[in-house]
């Protein structure tokens, strides 16, 4: 049940957003030199390394680490990228690895492949086996204020606690984070 809502719910999205995708991608194109969509290599299931596409809110000649880890991360963000991350409007390319089967609308964030330490965590706590989501119950309970290790422990609470109800449960509180834009760090 769970990879039939994705499936149809990432088709009609992209359908349904595929104006707002193009007005995006054009916007960061003449915002800044470079692609409009940024590839990062992320541990997808079993730790399976997959391109994950996100519209790209900084320079281009950003180290490719996670952002909390840049020494003053604002440096980086482009202006339109400001507002794409306050509102997850650059998380909407992330509909086609969904309709692609590398992830799920539900599921732990996918670490960034030098996440070497969140990998492992997950790996020994057997959350590497799910696909992992656009949205989590982690992201809903603290997003960038979490350390690695609470992160891990909401992740293994998911593996646990997941249904259909339990994800559509995770979508509103998601939702609703986004609207008032909870936990968004830089």
């Amino acid at each position: 049940m769970k990879r039939a809502f994705d499936i149809a719910a990432a088709a009609c999205a992209l359908i349904v957003l595929a104006p707002v995708l193009a007005v995006i991608a054009v916007i960061v194109r003449l915002e800044t030199p470079g692609p409009a969509i940024h590839w990062s290599r992320r541990a997808g299931r079993n730790g399976a390394l997959f391109a994950m596409p996100k519209f790209r809110t900084m320079r281009i000649d950003t180290p490719d680490v996670a952002t909390h880890l840049l020494e003053n991360p604002a440096q980086w963000v482009t202006p339109a990228g400001r507002v794409l991350r306050k509102t997850s409007l650059d998380e909407l390319p992330q509909l086609w690895p969904i309709l692609t089967g590398a992830m799920s609308f539900v599921g732990p964030r996918p670490a960034l492949h030098n996440q070497q330490d969140l990998i492992a965590l997950r790996a020994e706590a057997g959350v590497d086996r799910l696909r992992p989501g656009l949205t989590g119950w982690a992201q809903v309970k603290g997003r960038d204020g979490l350390s690695i290790e609470e992160k891990v422990a909401l992740d293994r609470d998911y593996l646990a606690r997941r249904s259909f109800v339990f994800d559509m449960k995770i979508l509103l509180m998601t939702a609703a984070a986004v609207f008032r834009s909870d936990g968004v760090a830089h």
